[in-house]
């Protein structure tokens, strides 16, 4: 037993409907179908939202699809909600911690609304590691999820459930959030397309506007790039009393996909520029792949020039960073703690949960406002370098390292941050773009000789999209990476 459609993406799926060779209660079926057979491998999916989806099949209809509320293209396609910060009300929001076990959404947050009018149907929620504060996915809440090409490794975080369920193929994409890398580190471990938008370009309404100093983004992790330009169509979009606005686009971000563009200057990294990280090292196969990325980009006829990582040197970054980030999670705390109408106690929360907790807790309104300037300062020195430096792009790898062993970043009660090297080695590329607000992606171009993927990120200028949908796409159709399948892949035989 074969699963044909796992193939299709986001897109293709809802041609499939619009033509009527697929009703969308039938693809939510084998949707269904995918989850009970191989969710148990990867420990994705989290809450089955499976009422609600066939409540949401039940509405749809040809003459609905063809109306203004859910015309759109992806209406009747099945799809997977990180159970992080995006509320769909009704159904559980556990945010990966037993402090929070038992809340129910009240409302539909501005995100979830604009996916359900595109015709999106919700069918669960993935797994999250606690509040989504470090970079693989092993709550435990609910206990690790595994990488679909090696099931002892990380499938990475905070967006690990999203990424394991499309490379597994359960569905073609998924929601993720990102605070520091979110998106990009599990795109790179499962050997997916993952772009974190502009600051502002997703909203994060009607709860929060401004998370962590302007850190949270929102978005998906997807096989192909044109599903994620035609979600990021979909879904972006200022909000009524959003604190920050991004650039409006100049058309869709599916019609940059394929488009001509011209020649880039990219600049490229392959060592961690100073305070970005204690260390400047990178293990081999992120030197591999960026080289690789970097000759590939060249044969397409764009520029391609190393950079020094001295010029992005900024000894105070990790360090403010760490203090917003502190700050970050001891708001989380308190918010649920005045949601949920209750104290919030050492054991319910994991031990690297609760030490970033009071690391916050000791944190004054100076020390916040004292480290928010000196990321603002940090953004304002990347973005004169893009003014003055006439490069297009900036080529890094997206992590340091590849994947873990799970486990290798879990902290005991004695030692709360003793996984905290690994969480630094993940994210000391992807954090500076959370703080810059840049639009950044990873993109799965190389594999390693253990048959991993080892993602390469491209940022560029705030609010340019664009640029990336078009390279994204010219390097996905002179080296597609969407058809390699993952050892544990929907389309294998059952028992395989």
């Amino acid at each position: 037993m074969r699963d044909e459609l796992s193939g299709y993406d986001g897109i293709a799926l809802g041609e499939l409907i619009r033509r009527g060779e697929i009703k969308p209660s039938e693809l939510l079926e084998i949707t269904i179908d995918r989850i009970e057979r191989v969710n148990s491998k990867l420990n994705a999916v989290i809450h089955k939202m499976y009422d609600q989806a066939h409540e949401a099949v039940k509405k749809w209809t040809p003459e609905a699809g063809k109306g203004k509320a859910a015309h759109h293209l992806f209406a009747g396609v099945p799809f997977l909600l990180k159970d992080l910060i995006a509320e769909y009300k009704g159904s559980p929001l556990y945010e990966g911690s037993l402090a929070v076990k038992g809340y129910i959404s009240k409302l539909d947050c501005e995100l979830v609304k604009r996916m359900k009018a595109g015709g999106l149907i919700i069918v669960g929620k993935t797994n999250t590691p606690e509040f989504g504060l470090v970079p693989t996915t092993e709550p435990a809440l609910y206990g690790p999820t595994a990488n679909p090409w090696d099931p002892s490794l990380t499938p990475g975080g905070s967006s690990g459930g999203s990424a394991a369920a499309v490379a597994a193929g359960i569905v073609p994409m998924a929601h993720g959030n990102d605070a520091g890398g979110s998106i990009r580190i599990p795109a790179s471990c499962c050997g997916l397309f993952g772009l974190k938008p502009t600051r502002g370009r997703n909203p994060l309404g009607p709860l929060f506007g401004d998370m962590g100093g302007g850190l949270v983004h929102e978005h998906a992790v997807t096989r192909t790039v044109r599903d994620s330009a035609a979600l990021l169509d979909l879904t972006s979009g200022p909000d009524l009393g959003d604190p920050y606005y991004a650039p409006p686009k100049e058309r869709d971000f599916l019609r940059e996909v394929g488009q001509r563009m011209g020649r880039l200057k990219i600049g490229f990294l392959t060592s961690i520029p100073e305070g970005w990280h204690e260390e400047t090292h990178v293990h081999p196969d992120f030197q591999a792949a960026v080289k690789d990325a970097a000759l590939f980009c060249e044969t397409l006829g764009h520029i391609v020039e190393e950079i020094s990582p001295g010029e992005f040197s900024y000894p105070s970054l990790m360090i403010s960073f760490g203090r917003i980030f502190s700050c970050l999670a001891g708001r989380i705390v308190a918010y649920w703690e005045a949601e949920l109408g209750k104290k919030i106690t050492q054991d319910q929360l994991e031990p690297n949960t609760w030490a970033t907790y009071q690391a916050g807790l000791r944190r004054t309104g100076a020390d916040y406002l004292g480290a928010l300037e000196d990321l603002q300062r940090f953004s304002r020195k990347i973005a004169n370098w893009y003014h003055n430096s006439g490069y297009d792009l900036i080529l890094s790898p997206t992590i340091s390292i590849p994947p873990t062993k799970l486990g290798a970043m879990q902290s005991p009660a004695d030692d709360p941050m003793k996984g905290l090297k690994l969480i630094r080695a993940f994210v000391a590329f992807t954090y500076a773009y959370n703080v810059t607000g840049q639009p950044a992606m990873s993109i799965p171009l190389y594999w390693n000789v253990n048959n991993i993927p080892i993602g390469v990120q491209f940022a560029t200028r705030f609010g340019d999209e664009a640029t990336l949908f078009r390279l994204a796409s010219q390097l996905e159709e002179a080296r597609p990476w969407a058809k390699r399948k993952a050892p544990i892949h929907c389309h294998n035989r059952i028992g395989e």
